[in-house]
Parts: structure tokens; sequence; C-alpha cells
């Protein structure tokens, strides 16, 4: 049996008209001679009726000041998706295909039990196989699982994170042993920027698997990272696609080790938050930084961007993070053991006031000699956005940090802070100048090169 997984987001799934559109792709599939196993997103997008963020701020509306039970989060919006599915399904039948509706516990999804935020664990596709086997096509709900029901118990519904259906076909792919997993979206594939910020992104024919992680890492929407990976690990063949559009989209395949140096494409996150802790003694930065990036990390805050000098520690986190970030970091105290003497107590103050590190200040000082307190501010830029050069063989290329920083300052956009990674140089700089920043490197990085012969769409 040729099995193909084909997941559409909710812009692909909402309005009957896109629905149809869908759901003529899922039979030309089944008319090539494959077996189509479809996994679809809540439909549409925040506003929409049962959209994520629309069942998401109607239960955060009921009490603002009470914040919902994570495992309720997750039983609720898990409702968008299986609302979706059936939907979907009876587009199916309307234009005479037998399908099967199925929730992500109903499809074999086993996930652990961070709610929110699941990993999947395993996956029993007994529903889907069975469906095939009857000439049906089963249809899922992404972005949901259940945890394992144990003995005598039953499953608690999870959900994956933003931009889970992807992880779910991807999943479902390798569980399948599908030739090929078909991501639709609103664009025609993988591009070399966002086409909402640079008119003149293009389509790129053919990535790696490790490259569009990487864009997806630094920002890219058009795929979510565990969906490359687990393609990668299990070699299926990915294709990102546009729903209703007649271009072939974007094959994702390969390794990136394998291929010349070339620039992928330019990809940014706005919304971007960057906290700057000074550290007065140079010697304690180790321990501070262990510290800071410890508790960020058991509270599942995504964090990048890391900078350190002798006097300070830098970190970026998504805007939407501050929050928690401050509330967690403002009145911490960190001991820095010193050899013969009293540690130093560095009390982490966030923000102008720092109500809770103030407070710790004082207890401290009225508890007898525990050691020397040292106040530690943490500055906040809260107005920052990060824009990123995705290429390949990254080290190996001198002068490219060089040409990204003339690049950026001839289009008039400070630099705050800049990193490498083996497939990216990401600079750190002020929202407003985030259109500016990504066209300007754009023109540089892949227009220029594509006029020389070297750049983005060579292969």
């Amino acid at each position: 049996m040729r099995i193909k997984v084909l997941k559409f987001g909710g812009t692909s799934v909402g309005t009957a008209e896109h629905r149809l559109a869908a759901a003529r792709h899922v039979v030309q599939c089944r008319e090539q001679g494959c077996s189509p196993v479809v996994v679809v997103s809540a439909i549409g997008r925040a506003g929409a009726p049962y959209a994520t963020d629309t069942l998401l701020n109607e239960l955060r509306g009921v009490d603002p000041s009470v914040p919902p039970d994570p495992r309720d989060l997750d039983l609720m919006v898990a409702c968008g998706e299986i609302i979706s599915t059936v939907i979907f399904a009876q587009t199916l039948r309307s234009l005479g295909y037998q399908a099967t509706a199925l929730s992500g516990g109903q499809a074999g999804i086993i996930t652990d039990e961070v709610f929110g935020d699941a990993r999947i664990a395993s996956i029993n596709p007994y529903y889907a196989i069975s469906s095939l086997r009857q000439g049906k096509i089963p249809v899922v709900a992404g972005f949901q699982g259940v945890t394992d029901p144990g003995t005598g118990r039953h499953g608690a519904i999870t959900t994956l994170g933003r931009g889970g259906s992807d992880t779910t076909a991807s999943a479902l792919g390798a569980a399948l042993r599908a030739e090929a997993v078909e991501i639709y979206t609103d664009v025609p594939g993988v591009m070399t920027a966002d086409p909402r910020v640079c008119p003149g992104a293009a389509t790129l024919p053919r990535v790696s698997y490790e490259e569009i992680a990487e864009m997806a890492h630094q920002g890219a929407k058009v795929l979510h990272p565990r969906a490359a990976e687990i393609a990668m690990d299990y070699g299926i063949p990915l294709w990102v696609k546009g729903t209703g559009m007649a271009d072939e989209g974007t094959l994702v395949a390969g390794s990136a080790a394998d291929l010349p140096h070339r620039v992928t494409g330019i990809t940014s996150a706005a919304r971007i938050a960057y906290l700057t802790l000074r550290v007065a003694h140079p010697e304690d930065r180790r321990r501070l930084e262990l510290e800071l990036f410890r508790i960020l990390a058991r509270v599942r805050v995504s964090f990048y961007l890391i900078g350190s000098s002798t006097e300070s520690i830098g970190f970026a986190v998504p805007r939407e993070s501050l929050a928690l970030v401050t509330d967690l970091l403002d009145g911490l105290v960190v001991p820095a053991e010193r050899e013969g003497d009293a540690p130093r107590l560095y009390v982490l103050r966030a923000g102008e006031t720092g109500t809770q590190s103030a407070v710790q200040q004082d207890l401290l000082a009225g508890a007898g000699n525990l050691g020397s307190v040292v106040p530690a501010p943490l500055a906040v830029a809260d107005t920052c956005a990060i824009v990123s050069v995705i290429a390949t063989r990254m080290w190996e290329t001198p002068g490219m940090a060089v040409a990204a920083l003339e690049t950026l300052q001839e289009a008039g956009v400070p630099v705050l802070q800049m990193a490498d990674a083996p497939l990216s140089l990401s600079c750190l700089i002020h929202e407003n100048g985030l259109e500016r920043a990504v066209q300007a490197l754009h023109a540089r990085f892949i227009l220029r090169e594509q006029e020389e012969g070297t750049g983005a769409l060579k292969y």
C-alpha cells in the first residue's frame, strides 16, 4: 500500500471553498494510486469561531485573574481540530469518498504529560490502517494526542504546541511508513523570505532537512522544526505546497552536509525581548548563568541569542514569555560560594521597581551574617526582533558576518547583538527596523548571489 500523509493548515480549511480545494488534492492523490491519510488544523485563525486562539480567549475570558488549569486548556483547544476533522471528513463524503474522522487519541498518538507542549512518545495507527484497508480516507485531528492510559486509567488529552499539526503529520508518516508527507499552506512552498515582508521572495525548489529546521527555529512559520526532525530521522520526503496553487512546491529531503555553501534564505522573528543581567564580580558570572538558564529550562521557556561578557549575561525570549520570566527572576537569590569567605548573595531585580527583590534584600539584611548581598539588575528591552541569514557551511565562509553588518548599517538598522551557528547568522535589532533589515539582507545575499550564480537558488 502506497501511503501519503497530507496535512492542511487552518487557512486551508478555513472556508467551504478552501476545504473543497484541499479535498481535491486528497482526491487527486487517491486517483494517482496512493492511499491518502489527512491531517487537519483548527478551522481558520484568531477570530474564527473554532480557531485555537478564539477558544483560548473564550476560556481565559471567564475570569482573567484566574489562570486556567493547563489540562483544561488542552481539553478546550483540542476541540478546534476535532471539529475541523469531522467537517473535512464530511466534505470528502460530499465528493463521493468514504472517510473516517479520528481524534489524536483515536489515531493512536500517545504523548508525555506536558500539557500545552507535549511530545509524542509512540503511535499505534490501528484505526488509520483499518480505515485504509476498508477503502476509507482517515482524517486525523492534528496538534493533539493523549497521555498513556496505563492500567485502569483514561488518557488525558494533550496538545503539541504551536505548529503541532505539522508534527502530527510527520510522526504519522513515520508510523505508517508513508512514501511522502505533504504540508499544504497559504504560500507556494518554502520561500527565501517572508513574502509579506519581502515582496521579492522566491520559492525554493528543494531544501535539506537541516535547513528547513534551522529556518523554523529562526522564525519561519512554514513548517514546525519537530516535523522536519522526525522526517529526517525516518528518511521521509516532505513536500511544502500551496493549497489551490499550481506550483510544485518545495521538496524537503537530503542532508545539508552534502550541499556546497549557499544562502538559503532570510528569516525573521518579531516580538522579542532581550534581557541583560549585570554581574558585579566577573568570577561569579558562570554560577549566575547556570542558575538562570536552569530555571528557564525548568519552566520550558525558549531562550536564545545568548551573549556574555565579564560584566553581563544577555539572552532573548519571546515577548509573550516576558511576564513569566520577570516574575520568576525578580527577587531570585543566587549564592556564589567563595573559598574561605561567606558567599555573595546575588538578588536579581527585574524592571525599574523590582518589588520582590527589594523585599528579599531587606529580609537577607536582617537575617544575620549569611553573606554579602549584591543587587543584580536585569535590564529589559522588549521591542526587539531577530533577523537571520540561513546558509550552509556558515563557519567555512569568512566574511559573511562582516557583509551582514555592513548591509544592515547601510540600511540604517543598528545591530544590538549577533550570534552564529553552523547554519545561521542571527542579529538582534529594534523591531521597527525589521522590514528594512529583511529586504536589505535578501537583496545582498539572495538576489545578488542569484545574479552571480552562487546563491540560494543555485543547485
